[in-house]
């Protein structure tokens, strides 16, 4: 029994732990040490990350999905592309069958050279108008003036006949005087009977002269009623050439201008002829990835029918539905570190475009009626845009998609 105790007591000697030593004292400081560190650290970090950022993981990439439809009406007669197909901007889709529109092209064509061959006649036509109007008008004014020279002539015609007149009637009286001398003188044979008979035919010629003079002035007196008709119908040709001839030029101006504006319009033609062929071959607006195709060889379209839908692969932006609360120091410029989600929180870099005018439930199609009920304060949101500003280097395997869950962190400060 002794012997048993005493082992007894050895074992429970042996069993007292045994004091550390330095070094394991120094390494449990360390620990020590490393995990308030580590704890000050992280305590920094967030203290760093809800002070001077600001995240939500209320946001997706957007984008503007282009539907590509039909601008003319036609027969289908290829397809370029299929469901799911990635296209770049400028690459065929479909083509549409053109025969139409070319033979409407070349008619159009055929209209323009017609219209073009009326302008060229009619700007022909102004200057010959214009020199035809100043003939009419100087040939005019020349007949002005010989009607009045013919008006003067016939006047001193006149004075010469009324002149001749008295000359005559001068001569007649003469010689009625000389048979009236005669007479006596034949009856007592002083004369002869020939010289009796000679003075008696110069008086008979004498008074037929007068006759004549007479009749000469008749007529040079309706020589002067002629010339100065014709003087007055000269001077009314000469008023109407000098108003017409103007109005004249004008008119054919106008027939110029007319035949231009429809070389204008004929032109006009041929661009929209031209517009509607290159209509037919259907390309795409931009890069991105065709969906929702749904055109094939042979369909008939008409004018604004759907083809399919281009989702952009480039032209892409984030919109971010931050809270009311977060917006404080949020501002238009600030910079943005994008994560996505759907390619293992992957970053991008942005920045603020612009925030929303207002809260998304504003927005809705009903818009909630707080005075109707009872009334609970909900935080809202607010739409942010925010640009990615270095896309083209940071994606360009094209893997952001529209519809791509992101986490956008805000540099507030």
């Amino acid at each position: 029994m002794a012997d048993q105790a005493e082992q007894k007591y050895d074992d429970t000697k042996n069993n007292t732990p045994e004091e550390e030593s330095p070094e394991k004292k120094s390494r449990r400081k360390l620990i020590i040490i490393a995990v308030v560190v580590l704890l000050a650290i992280g305590a920094a970090l967030f203290y760093w990350h809800s002070t001077f950022t600001e995240d939500t993981d209320d946001a997706q990439v957007d984008g503007d999905l282009y539907q590509v439809s039909a601008r003319v009406a036609g027969q289908v007669i290829k397809v370029y592309v299929q469901d799911n197909q990635a296209v770049k901007a400028g690459d065929p889709i479909a083509e549409i069958d053109p025969k139409d529109f070319q033979v409407a092209l070349e008619q159009a064509q055929a209209n323009l050279s017609s219209a073009e061959a009326a302008a060229i006649q009619a700007n022909v036509n102004v200057p010959i108008t214009s020199i035809t109007s100043n003939t009419s008008i100087n040939t005019t004014s020349s007949d002005v003036l010989g009607s009045q020279a013919a008006v003067s002539q016939s006047q001193k015609q006149v004075a010469a006949a009324q002149a001749r007149i008295d000359q005559a009637k001068a001569n007649a009286i003469k010689s009625d005087l000389d048979v009236e001398r005669y007479k006596p003188l034949v009856e007592k044979d002083v004369i002869s009977k020939q010289q009796f008979d000679a003075a008696v035919a110069t008086a008979a010629s004498n008074r037929a002269a007068v006759l004549e003079a007479e009749a000469t002035l008749i007529g040079q007196q309706e020589a002067v009623r002629q010339s100065q008709q014709k003087l007055l119908q000269s001077r009314s040709t000469a008023i109407e050439a000098s108003k017409n001839g103007p109005s004249q030029v004008k008119a054919q101006q106008a027939r110029a201008e007319a035949a231009l504006a429809d070389v204008k319009q004929a032109q006009a033609r041929v661009d929209q002829a031209k517009l509607n062929l290159s209509y037919t071959h259907v390309v795409a607006p931009t890069t991105g990835v065709i969906n929702k195709k749904n055109v094939q060889v042979g369909m008939n379209l008409s004018v604004g029918q759907d083809l399919l839908t281009i989702v952009p692969l480039t032209d892409l932006w984030v919109t971010a539905n931050f809270k009311e609360t977060q917006l404080d120091r949020m501002h238009p410029g600030q910079k943005v570190t994008i994560e996505v989600d759907a390619l293992g929180g992957r970053k991008f870099h942005g920045e603020i475009k612009q925030i929303g005018g207002a809260t998304g439930s504003r927005l809705s199609l009903f818009p909630p009626e707080n005075a109707t009920g009872n009334y609970v304060k909900v935080v809202q949101r607010i739409p942010v845009r925010i640009n990615f500003t270095n896309l083209d280097d940071e994606n360009k395997d094209l893997a952001l998609r529209p519809g791509f869950s992101v986490t956008p962190i805000v540099a507030v400060k």
